[in-house]
């Protein structure tokens, strides 16, 4: 049994996502042979600190993320803190040898994502990133159909993430809406996930058309470490500016040939946290959706057409993973189910010593894609899409 020790540096709602999925590893996963200890944790807010000290078992907590990167008994820095600290903690966290999870999107924009990569990739340190989306069970069942051919060659891709929680125009102005800290809004926080997800089911972006809006210009202002991108201020609250953007689209035409769209918003209205893909093959189609997350809706005619339309496949313990969390069909599993799945996955790769996917490269591929979006929001039309990887 390897026990590999865990320092996660911000203790939002997101790190202690993060310390609960490496804690629940061992239990999810009787079998493996690889464990966490939760070491240390550090946040800003020395009483989020403590909070999580206390609450998730970790030995000990402080307000400092260096302390995190020194610890010793560290073997894995585990970032979930605001953008704006992502390159300074994996410049730090590479230099001391330590491997690194660091949440999506990696930096505040596409060029922090490739000093980020060469960071750990001469470091020779392994890396994961939070592309939790693919751990979903159906999702990696339609992984699995697409790579077996099983939808012939693949013609069309749809890629969505609709999230309503920007939609209130007196939500406050977390670091989410500031670009100073955050870097870019929509693009990063959700089309991050929908660019992964269509680089992971349908392959390389040849090039692409996008454009960008901000629908809600200004918010009301939090107090300091209070409220997070969910809390509601009121009218006559004093309001700042929104800096980055609600909605993001793009056309894109795939190296496969295929054709496809990618959306994000943070600002519909309707959408609670649909995270969607639809894919169309020559022989067959799929979609899936998470708020639906325990369904495949999924076209697989035959040669004899007697089943000639779409049919709603059930969640169950056939499918990877799942069995792992609920037992037979139709016991459906949730969105930190796939955290642990993804905080398993990460602590196998460590211990084996090798370099799981999603790692900092697939984030920077990711980032390739978003850089000829900036792009084409400044001129307007069609971008190649080119590597930012540094030598």
């Amino acid at each position: 049994m390897s026990t590999l020790g865990i320092g996660v540096i911000g203790m939002g709602w997101m790190g202690q996502v993060h310390a609960r999925s490496y804690s629940l590893a061992r239990q999810r996963f009787p079998d493996s042979d690889v464990a966490a200890r939760l070491v240390i944790c550090s946040d800003s807010v020395a009483a989020r600190a403590e909070s999580a000290r206390e609450l998730l078992g970790f030995e000990s907590a402080t307000t400092r993320w260096q302390d995190v990167v020194a610890q010793p008994d560290v073997d894995i820095v585990n970032i979930a803190t605001p953008n704006n600290l992502h390159l300074e903690i994996v410049e730090a966290a590479a230099a001391a040898g330590k491997h690194i999870f660091c949440e999506k999107p990696v930096g505040r924009k596409p060029e922090e994502t490739a000093q980020i990569e060469r960071l750990a990739r001469e470091a020779g340190v392994l890396s994961f990133v939070g592309f939790n989306y693919r751990w979903a069970p159906l999702a990696l069942h339609a992984k699995q159909l697409i790579d077996a051919g099983d939808l012939g060659e693949l013609t069309h891709y749809r890629g969505r993430f609709f999230s309503m929680y920007g939609s209130d125009p007196l939500g406050l102005l977390s670091w989410r809406f500031d670009r100073r800290i955050a870097g870019y809004g929509a693009l990063g926080d959700i089309m991050a996930h929908v660019s992964d997800m269509a680089l992971y089911l349908c392959g390389g972006i040849r090039r692409l058309v996008s454009n960008s809006h901000t629908f809600i210009p200004e918010r009301p202002l939090p107090i300091p470490g209070k409220g997070t991108h969910y809390s509601r201020g009121a009218p006559e609250d004093p309001h700042g500016a929104v800096s980055n953007e609600d909605y993001v689209g793009a056309l894109v035409e795939f190296a496969n040939g295929a054709r496809g769209t990618l959306e994000a918003s943070r600002a519909i209205f309707g959408p609670k946290n649909q995270m969607a893909f639809e894919v169309n093959g020559t022989k067959g189609a799929l979609s899936w959706d998470f708020e639906r997350m325990n369904e495949l809706q999924l076209y697989l005619p035959g040669e004899d057409g007697r089943h000639d339309g779409f049919m709603r496949v059930v969640g169950g313990d056939r499918y990877p993973f799942h069995g792992n969390f609920n037992p037979g069909e139709g016991s459906g599993i949730g969105y930190e189910d796939m955290k642990v799945i993804e905080a398993h996955q990460f602590l196998k790769a460590v211990a084996a010593g090798r370099q799981a996917k999603p790692g900092l490269a697939e984030a920077l591929a990711a980032a390739d894609a978003h850089a000829a979006m900036i792009r084409s929001w400044e001129s307007g039309g069609w971008e190649e899409v080119n590597s930012l990887r540094i030598p």
